[in-house]
């Protein structure tokens, strides 16, 4: 990520949902009917920025098969708010057809906010090839991007396997060397999903060693909190016994 302008976003990890910022749509309350998809998606290929924004938006809500090839246009929109809003909308309407753009797009996209954007529509979408992109993210991106990477990769549990036992390594990496205690929270809370699909092998094995690990050493109570929340969730009895004799002596 060389050319990435990394003053998008800065090191205050925004830690709400990447929907969150978005608003209702063009103004309207929360509790209005969704968006009519019969006049969002003429408006989608609209030459007015804000008419293309709004109905990218409204996508976020709604899902219609007859917008995915235009979403998939947005994301090379001139705009990032479009790019962000299309972005977000591939997450609520996931298809195989995009994940290839939108990878393409998380690769060269210069705005951090849209790369977070496309992180998270890589995890909804749940498909392999989102994996190594996600972990790339993981391990060079900006705060705020490696944040829902961290959480995205928890979705290769809906993958396979083998997607499973490759996304652990980084995620154990990232709860021992991220410098962001949110993003180290992430990693185990990834990693406490992931390990529930798991036989007791040595991949497992690892997995619950590197939450061990962040529950006993980490200096982040936040942290080592949320280890030993995941650590509970699986049920490890290895990992049962030290958290009960740890909260025998006092320690936590």
């Amino acid at each position: 990520m060389n050319d990435r302008d990394q003053s998008v976003l800065n090191d205050n990890v925004d830690l709400s949902s990447p929907l969150d910022n978005l608003g209702p749509i063009d103004g309207t309350p929360e509790s209005a009917p969704p968006p009519d998809p019969e006049e969002m998606l003429p408006l989608l290929e609209s030459p007015v920025t804000q008419e293309r924004m709004l109905a990218a938006r409204a996508f976020c809500e709604i899902q219609d098969h007859r917008a995915i090839p235009h979403l998939i246009t947005l994301l090379g929109d001139r705009c990032p708010l479009v790019r962000v809003s299309a972005a977000y909308a591939l997450g609520r309407n996931p298809s195989p057809e995009a994940i290839e753009a939108i990878i393409d797009q998380l690769q060269r996209d210069w705005n951090g906010y849209v790369r977070k954007g496309l992180v998270w529509s890589l995890g909804n979408n749940r498909d392999s090839r989102s994996l190594f992109p996600l972990i790339d993210s993981l391990r060079t991106d900006i705060p705020a991007v490696r944040l829902w990477a961290a959480s995205a990769l928890a979705q290769m549990t809906q993958v396979s396997y083998e997607a499973i036992i490759s996304t652990i390594p980084p995620l154990i990496e990232g709860l021992r060397r991220d410098p962001i205690p949110a993003i180290r929270s992430n990693c185990a809370w990834s990693l406490g999903q992931l390990a529930r699909e798991l036989p007791s092998n040595v991949v497992y094995a690892g997995a619950i060693d590197g939450l061990i690990e962040a529950f006993v050493e980490d200096e982040d109570l936040g942290v080592r909190e949320d280890a030993r929340s995941a650590l509970l969730k699986v049920g490890d009895p290895r990992a049962l016994q030290l958290i009960e004799e740890l909260e025998q002596e006092g320690w936590f």
